[in-house]
């Protein structure tokens, strides 16, 4: 464990609880984190994770515009669902990217875990664009990823991490409520 984990993991854990309670503030959080996590990743021979923190990043600026100016008319952005075909198409297109990435890094590169690894980075690319167009179902993505990289991070070493993943399970049944409840109050033409 290192310095510059404990500051990334307190970076995500202010990113999620502020995220939970729809405050913009989370993005800043998120693209701090994530430019730590970029280097530590790679340190760890985790290559694809290292590429998606450098997704995350740019998510943060994307994700930071959506929730202020995203809605009808410059205004914030509502919670929003997405229909069966839609999370069908999603989970389709994920399983492919897994494979063909997870073959390649095994088959061309070191990369530890190269199938569970790419698995992991696809359904979080897809799934961070559900976070920041507000996307209700995330939660749900989330707990599967979560719960996949614990796995992960103990087999490279990165025991706060994989503690932080399990944090963001827990915080991620408060954040899938808490949607709920604002998604329920909107009105129909807004939801």
């Amino acid at each position: 464990m290192s310095p510059w984990e404990l500051v990334a993991v307190t970076l995500a854990i202010a990113y999620l609880l502020l995220a939970v309670r729809q405050n913009s503030l989370c993005w800043y959080c998120a693209f701090a984190s994530t430019a730590i996590y970029t280097a530590l990743f790679w340190n760890v021979q985790l290559v694809m994770e290292s590429a998606l923190n450098v997704y995350y990043m740019a998510m943060a600026g994307y994700g930071w515009w959506q929730w202020r100016h995203g809605g009808k008319d410059d205004s914030e952005l509502p919670v929003r669902r997405w229909r069966f075909k839609q999370h069908a198409l999603t989970l389709a297109g994920i399983a492919a990217v897994t494979a063909i990435s997870g073959s390649l890094l095994s088959r061309y590169t070191e990369a530890a875990w190269p199938f569970v690894d790419s698995f992991t980075t696809w359904a979080s690319v897809i799934t961070t664009y559900m976070v920041a167009r507000k996307i209700l179902e995330n939660w749900l993505y989330w707990m599967v990823i979560n719960s996949t990289s614990i796995f992960l991070f103990i087999d490279r070493g990165l025991y706060l991490t994989a503690l932080l993943l399990v944090s963001y399970l827990i915080i991620s049944v408060f954040g899938l409520i808490n949607w709920q409840k604002d998604y329920r109050q909107q009105s129909p033409s807004r939801a």
